[in-house]
Parts: C-alpha cells; structure tokens; sequence
C-alpha cells in the first residue's frame, strides 16, 4: 500500500437557536470524535444557530477560511433554518461536501430528537438546485452513526483534491503511433486535473552516460540476490537495465512527477536496443509512482486515481484474449512487486529484433479485483469499470518471443457482469487494476469530477 497524506475535512455544525445549546455542542463533539478515529484531519469550526444578525455563521465561516481541506461535513445536528446553513457554506461551493445528518438519542422508554432530518430534508434539493457537489448521509434511529458512508466520500475528496495537482511525467509522445493514447490537454487540465509534461529521451540517455560505474556495479551485485533469475543474463544485461533505472530516478525525483509512462517500442527498445522492463520492475521497487509504457496518457491519469482512491500500487495490465465469461489479461515487460504473490522473477530475454532485456514473469496475485480505465470522446469523460475473480491462467504464451518462449505475468479475471456487455465499451488495450470491489469508490469520485460512469 502507498502512504498517502491524510484527509483533510472541515466540519460544521448546525441547530436552531432555541435548541439547548448543550444538545448541539455534544453532540458535535461526538460526531468528530468519530472522524478523528477514521484518521481525518479536522478543521472545526464551533457550532452555528440562525441568530438573526447571522453573526454565527460569519464567524464559522472565518473559522473555516483559515485553512484548506479536501471537503466540507456539514453535519447537522437538529432543525436549523437553511439560510444559516447557506451562509456559511457558499463561501466554499468549489468544495466537495458532505450533508450529514445526526440522529436523536434514547433516554429511558422514550426517544428523544432535536429534528435532525427536518434539517437535512430542507436543505437536500436546494443544494443540488444550487449547483453543490455532495452526499447525503443520514444516521438512523438507534443505529449506529453511518461513518462508512462519509469516509468512502470522503476518500473521494481527497483523491480529487490530490489530482488537481499531481504531475506526470511522459518520456517521448505516441508509441507506435497509436491514437488511444493521446489525450486532451485543455480539457484534462480543466476537469481532472494533472499535467503532463513531456520531455525527450535524450535527457534519459544523457543521464544515463553520466551514471556512477560504482553504483551500477553495487545495484547490479543486489539484484542478482534480490530476484530470483529463471536463467543467467548476458553480460551488460543487467547493467543496462540499472542505469535505465538510475536516469529515470534521477529525472522523477527532480521533476517530481507522481506518475510517468514513456515510449517503449518506437523509444527505448529501437534506440537503446534493450526492453526496459528490468529497469520499471526495478522502478516500482525503489519508488512509489504509477508507471504505464507506450506514452499512455489516460492509463497513468486512471493509475492516479486508483492509488489515491485505495492506496494501491495500480498495476496496469493489457488484453490477451477475451473469454466467455472474462478475458485473459497480462503484461509483455513488468509488474510492480506490490501485485506479484512471492518473489519476483526475472527472465532474460528478447522479442522480435530487440536485445535482450530482464523480462518480469512473477506469478500475480489473485482474488477479488476491479478493473477500470478512463476515457474521454466527445467533450466527455468516462470511467469504464468492471469487478470480477482473478485465478492463475491455464499455461500459455506469446508468440515472438525467443524460445523456451515465457508465460509472462497474467491472470485470466472471471466478470461479474456480462463480458459482452464489457466487450462493446471497451476503450483500450490498457486497464488498471486494484484488489477489491472498489466500484463505489471509484463512483464516488466520478460523482465529484463529472465523470460518467459505464
């Protein structure tokens, strides 16, 4: 799992002025004691009643200025007339929020309540008529607070916020000249958020001229304890694939990019006449960043978006073959660590008139997976997304590669959805994937970012 910064939240709450202000303070104070377990940051601003000056909500919303955050909880906590509620939060309609809810308490045989939801019902539609991004949660009757609910929006907030300004980097333009890699700069920038920054792979290999012989030698010495090789290398093998690796880190951490994708076959392989997969595989170990080959460009803005949503490596994997019920997906170069189940394993070979590089062929990880990619066509972004089963894959390989030809890292994932269905909307070779259902995540997001959602 990535280490990603913690959510940070504003929170205010609400009651009528003719409330006992005891009821609303408490019970308040609960509510953040409950996201402060969750791991949110907080900024609190103190409770607000619709006095009629409307001192109180300027106040909070001072309060609430003082500092940024990912998303706004508007948690209310009895009846509260809306135009209090407004007037705090238009100063921050550009964020995400949550409408929360609280519910009343038991004292004896009765039930006692300060209307809560007369609150939240009379604010729902006019926040949506207004124009806010939000989510509605409601804590029911005796039971417990619905804090799943936040938190999944909440993770959603910060993956959005975390977008706006993340950095990817994009080593050459349009390998092999393919079209569902491009992407549109304006409207990416706009809607999603990160930039890509293009740069030759003259730097890289100028990098690479300059790298310490003394490092490489030591690096190369580890790799040889640290993966377990199928078949010994040729001499330089390794070598190349570690000062691949030590100009792309130097070139990452300086620019600072969160993700990177490059050309791969019309780059590195033609020009520098070996696969670069020993060198990523060995990227993913060193560094925590999203990586995707062939200039990418949504594939790694979609890898940003699974690692910020669940913490997850977010391994890109490409279609082989469709089957009745899934499809057989795998890589021709490297996966992370983070998805293979026990040691990496590397195998030296070459494809077609490439030189020999280190392919990666680990056995992966299977169980519950979701699998997506985003999209754009039209004016209109997409996310397409699919959960299903991932098993080890009956043996098979790809024809082209030197013999004993590999079976390189796949698995065959079973849909839980028809695979026509899937079929029909597919929007690229590339699709990132994550372990778990996190379909509702990834909706919640989409939900924040105008996203539609297939």
């Amino acid at each position: 799992m990535s280490a990603i910064r913690k959510i940070k939240a504003g929170f205010v709450g609400f009651g009528e002025v003719n409330t006992p202000r005891e009821f609303i303070v408490g019970r308040c104070a609960a509510a953040i004691k409950l996201l402060a377990k969750e791991g949110l940051e907080l900024f609190v601003a103190a409770p607000v009643c619709d006095d009629p000056d409307g001192k109180e909500a300027a106040r909070a919303a001072r309060e609430l200025a003082q500092n940024d955050f990912d998303l706004l909880i508007v948690c209310v906590a009895g009846w509260i007339p809306s135009w209090a509620v407004f007037s705090v939060i238009e100063h921050f309609k550009h964020k995400p929020m949550i409408l929360w809810g609280l519910s009343g308490w038991r004292d004896g045989d009765r039930f006692i309540t300060t209307a809560d939801q007369a609150g939240t019902t009379a604010l729902r539609k006019p926040m949506e008529d207004m124009g806010y991004k939000f989510k509605y949660v409601v804590n029911f009757r005796g039971k417990e607070p619905s804090i799943d609910e936040v938190m999944s929006y909440a993770d959603a907030a910060r993956a959005a916020s975390l977008l706006r300004s993340a950095k990817i980097g994009m080593a050459g333009y349009r390998d092999m000249r393919l079209y569902g890699t491009l992407y549109d700069g304006v409207s990416l920038k706009a809607q999603i958020g990160p930039e890509i920054e293009h740069f030759d792979l003259l730097e890289i290999y100028q990098l690479m001229e300059k790298s310490d012989g003394k490092e490489i030698a030591k690096l190369s010495h580890s790799l040889k304890k640290r993966w377990n090789f199928v078949r010994e290398p040729k001499t330089g093998t390794i070598e190349n694939s570690v000062k691949l690796f030590l100009a792309l880190k130097e070139k990452i951490q300086d620019r600072k990019y969160q993700a990177f994708s490059f050309s791969d076959v019309d780059g590195i392989k033609k020009l520098l006449k070996f696969a670069p997969a020993g060198c990523m595989t060995l990227l993913h170990d060193e560094l925590d960043i999203c990586s995707v080959p062939e200039n990418d460009s949504l594939g790694a803005v979609t890898q940003l978006i699974v690692k910020y949503l669940t913490g997850q490596v977010a391994a890109y994997l490409e279609f082989y073959e469709f089957l009745e019920n899934g499809a057989l997906l795998g890589v021709p170069d490297y996966v992370p660590s983070g998805i293979v189940d026990g040691q990496v394993a590397v195998m030296p070979n070459a494809f077609g008139n490439f030189g020999e590089g280190l392919l990666n062929v680990s056995k992966l990880k299977t169980g519950k997976v979701t699998i997506c990619r985003l999209g754009y066509s039209n004016g209109e972004y997409s996310m397409h997304i699919m959960t299903g089963t991932a098993r080890t894959p009956s043996k098979w390989e790809e024809a082209g590669w030197a013999p004993p030809a590999p079976q390189l890292p796949s698995l065959e994932i079973i849909f839980d959805a028809p695979v026509e269905d899937f079929i029909q909307k597919v929007m690229s070779q590339h699709y990132i994937i994550s372990y778990g259902d996190n379909r509702a995540r990834f909706e919640e997001l989409c939900s924040i970012m105008d996203i539609c959602v297939i």
